[in-house]
């Protein structure tokens, strides 16, 4: 069956941060609205940033801006409200970051009390908004500091207390600091909201809601999402004023390097299937319902010889950071991850979306696709179905806005050329092949480690022994003795030393035979179950008296004499 064309689409992004230092070399979609009039040649210095992060950009090779940038970065310096809309990898977290450090700059921070305040909805992604902006925040000698859950509240209650210029925040960690009196919003000029689409998802926006109360009026406000629903609205009459919007492309935009594809599975093909598209070369997000099921399906392709490791909100956030860096290290290949984990996930290279359980609606499709084909890279989603599961997988798809290839695989087979064709698969057996070929060389890696190791020590036993041979000489001359026959004595006593000791595993085996018949007796119970402690007592030779018994003793002359 060949793969027919799709329709694509585009997803909001999650993350831009490592993407933004790459983006000389990116092509950037067509523009709507106000970014239409921007031209090519435009440079961060024609925005009126700051001349050391203009300097800062160009040195991480970050020249020419995203036309999201170049249109709003103008206009949040110049103290506006802003409307944000972008794809993947339009840099919106440098559209928002930029103009709020060169605001900031210069100015005083009481402690306790940040001057600007970012929320975004997940962990992952609030570090890698501070990871993005720091570099920058240093030049213009800017304090940054994260606060979300999984990481030490007395560590980000510490800083605050120092003083932080921008708090880069999750809803729930950055309300309990609040109320436990460590941070106060009052002095806050600026507040940014960062994937606003993905706090309703979430259920934060109570939360974000609070928080903005907090704020004073009169500052700036920045909003960002991929989508504008009743809440989002709601949030933007109640919080921005006249607002300046900016959009690059819709959600449900065409990407031409994305495509989509349908595999109709049955239930026993299901597990092959997963293991032959993650033992593919390159890296890969699986996504699965559960955290359950994440951890069950990476322990599967991990028996299978596939690089993989599971990341979900069941680990802590120690773990999640190392699982999430082995990944982009290239450690693992595959990673199984749960959809609220995932929303924070930027990794470049990523070229394979794998869906094992489906999507619960259109909005999570379309942040799971997003994790591929980013900032015009391709990019391949693949979505497993069953058979019972095909009505619901279409409509989702239908409500995504996306055309996707439908294939049925055949019962009982693991590997067709179908699916290697779409999904750069391998074979089961050649992934095993390849893991018995890497533990072979592991195993030679070892033996040839061993085999140095014990030239060493040869070479040591001779040194040593050289060494003894000069001192049993010299002693022999002092002593007035002959030199070559304590020599030849101390050789003897040291080969029947060695002797001794290889012999001495077979001949202390009868000792513990014995010994394990002697004990016997002693673990023989009364008439009420109790260990006969009477027998060791006995047993012990004549005048044996052990500080245990003495003790026991004591306690038997405090209870009166009574034995239990």
């Amino acid at each position: 069956m060949s793969v027919s064309s799709t329709d694509q689409f585009v997803v909001s992004e999650n993350n831009e941060d490592n993407e933004l230092v790459n983006q000389v070399s990116e092509e950037t979609a067509d523009t709507t609205t106000d970014t239409t009039d921007t031209t090519p040649e435009i440079t961060f210095a024609d925005l009126g940033l700051p001349e050391g992060v203009v300097r800062k950009l160009a040195q991480n090779g970050v020249t020419t801006p995203f036309p999201i940038q170049a249109a709003t970065i103008p206009d949040a310096l110049a103290g506006k409200d802003i409307l944000g809309r972008g794809r993947t990898g339009s840099g919106k977290t440098l559209s928002f970051g930029l103009p709020t450090l060169a605001t900031l700059a210069g100015g005083r921070t009481e402690k306790k009390r940040p001057r600007a305040v970012i929320l975004t909805p997940t962990r992952e992604l609030a570090m890698q908004v501070a990871d993005a902006l720091q570099p920058y925040g240093d030049v213009l000698g800017l304090k940054m500091k994260v606060v979300c859950g999984g990481t030490s509240m007395g560590n980000q209650i510490y800083a605050l207390e120092r003083g932080v210029d921008i708090l880069v925040a999750t809803p729930g960690r950055l309300r309990d600091i609040i109320n436990r009196g460590a941070c106060s919003l009052e002095d806050v000029q600026i507040a940014v909201l960062d994937e606003a689409d993905q706090m309703s998802d979430l259920g934060f926006l109570p939360e974000v809601t609070e928080l903005l109360d907090q704020v004073p009026a009169g500052g700036q406000r920045m909003l960002f999402s991929a989508t504008m629903e009743n809440e989002i609205s709601t949030l933007v009459k109640r919080y921005l004023t006249d607002p300046v919007t900016h959009e690059v492309d819709s959600a449900q935009g065409n990407v031409t390097t994305m495509s989509h594809h349908i595999l109709i599975v049955k239930p026993k093909d299901k597990a092959p299937v997963t293991a032959a598209i993650a033992s593919r070369k390159g890296r890969t997000i699986i996504f699965v319902r559960t955290q359950l099921g994440a951890d069950r399906i990476a322990e599967q392709l991990r028996d299978a010889g596939v690089k993989a490791d599971a990341l979900h909100g069941g680990m802590t956030q120690g773990a999640r950071t190392r699982t999430l860096a082995d990944f982009k290290d290239g450690y693992v290949n595959a990673l199984v991850a749960t959809d609220v984990a995932a929303r924070g996930i930027h990794v470049d290279g990523i070229d394979l979306v794998l869906n094992v359980d489906p999507a619960g609606d259109h909005k999570d499709y379309l942040h799971r696709a997003g994790r591929t084909a980013r900032a015009g890279r391709t990019g391949t989603v693949v979505s497993l179905s069953l058979p019972h599961q095909r009505r619901q997988i279409f409509r989702l798809m239908e409500d995504a806005g996306v055309d996707a290839g439908r294939h049925i695989i055949n019962s009982g087979t693991a590997f067709e050329p179908e699916v290697a064709e779409i999904t750069g698969a391998r074979s089961m057996t050649e992934v095993q092949a390849e893991s018995a070929g890497n533990a072979a060389q592991q195993a030679e890696r070892e033996v040839a480690q061993l085999t140095k190791e014990l030239e060493r020590a040869q070479r040591r036993a001779v040194e040593l022994r050289e060494e003894a041979d000069r001192l049993v000489v010299r002693a022999a001359r002092e002593r007035g003795d002959d030199p070559e026959t304590a020599v030849a004595e101390a050789a003897a006593a040291t080969e029947a030393a060695v002797e001794a000791t290889e012999q001495q595993p077979a001949a202390e085996a009868p000792v513990r035979q014995e010994s394990a018949s002697y004990e016997r007796p002693r673990q023989q119970r009364d008439e009420r179950g109790n260990y006969e402690r009477r027998d060791r007592r006995d047993e012990r030779p004549s005048g044996g008296f052990r500080r245990d018994d003495r003790r026991d003793d004591r306690r038997d002359g405090d209870r009166g004499g009574r034995s239990f």
